[in-house]
């Protein structure tokens, strides 16, 4: 019963870090290819502009979705502490 737990508490944190990565990078995503697409049809070939529109989007990205992604790792967290607690006793 116990290692069935682990293995189950594991999946969660798995599923839980895709959730919680798939806005970020979604986001990226989106915003390289705009970026791509406008340097190839002005062919400016300025490597750091890609990349500092991306930081800044995935930045406003995780301030924006921050209490959402605190919330759900604070559940995760409490989940875990609370079968630890179970565990102990």
């Amino acid at each position: 019963m116990f290692s069935s737990q682990v293995y189950q508490l594991a999946y969660q944190a798995l599923l839980l870090i895709l959730i919680l990565s798939g806005p970020p990078i979604i986001i990226s995503m989106i915003f390289g290819l705009t970026v791509a697409i406008f340097q190839a049809a002005t062919q400016i070939q300025e490597q750091t502009l890609s990349f500092t529109i991306k930081l800044v989007a995935v930045i406003l990205t995780l301030l924006f979705m921050g209490g959402f992604l605190a919330s759900q790792i604070t559940q995760y967290a409490q989940v875990i502490f609370n079968n630890f607690y179970k565990w102990g006793t």
